[in-house]
């Protein structure tokens, strides 16, 4: 059994059975602002819904962006703390990629990566992503995407609140299954977080 997770938008959890690519349970919001709150409920209630008891996992499923900084590394520290306690693998996916997946191409997938800015990934009619993940603000969307992949302007674009965490548990078993590269094992911020480490004290006159 796969438990999904995707914290790059909204929240969404997800069970998965990789022998039938079957998504047995999911709970999802596309709130953006209570990852936190809402992440431990939600993977205790899959789980119950699927019938599955955490010592029946036997991979943990992450996406890694693109995404906002404080929600998106939410769900990679739960899928991390999960997949280290039970000593499973840990799968780390473009969170785009899920959406993409099961979407007639070719296409853009669009989330909100706040700021009044855009994160966008461009896909073929196979489903590869040909170009991003990459930041657009929605006036410029065209112009990045001419300057990436060209033919991408005319690409149908889908914009999604949340990512389905079911999608990136079925694709990550069909990569499984393929021998099909998974993704980097780095989370995908596309820029510097707000908060940063603050610098060396100022020294103060006597």
């Amino acid at each position: 059994m796969l438990l999904a997770i995707d914290t790059s938008a909204g929240t969404s959890v997800a069970v998965v059975d990789p022998t039938t690519g079957q998504v047995l349970a999911e709970r999802a919001t596309d709130d953006t602002r209570r990852h936190a709150e809402v992440i431990g409920p939600f993977l205790d209630e899959v789980l119950r819904a699927a019938g599955v008891s955490p010592s029946a996992v036997t991979g943990v499923v992450a996406g890694m962006g693109p995404g906002p900084f404080t929600g998106l590394r939410v769900g990679i520290a739960a899928a991390r703390t999960f997949a280290a306690a039970r000593a499973v693998p840990f799968l780390p996916l473009v969170s785009h990629d899920a959406v993409a997946t099961g979407e007639p191409g070719p296409l853009v997938v669009l989330t909100d990566a706040r700021r009044r800015e855009v994160a966008w990934s461009a896909y073929d009619a196979d489903g590869t992503r040909v170009a991003g993940p990459g930041l657009a603000k929605p006036a410029d969307l065209d112009d990045v995407l001419r300057a990436s992949r060209p033919e991408a302007v005319e690409w149908r674009r889908v914009t999604a609140a949340t990512i389905p965490a079911g999608r990136l548990g079925v694709l990550a078993a069909d990569r499984l299954a393929s021998g099909a590269p998974l993704a980097a094992d780095t989370p995908v911020y596309l820029r510097e977080p707000d908060v940063t480490m603050p610098g060396a004290p100022k020294r103060v006159a006597r």
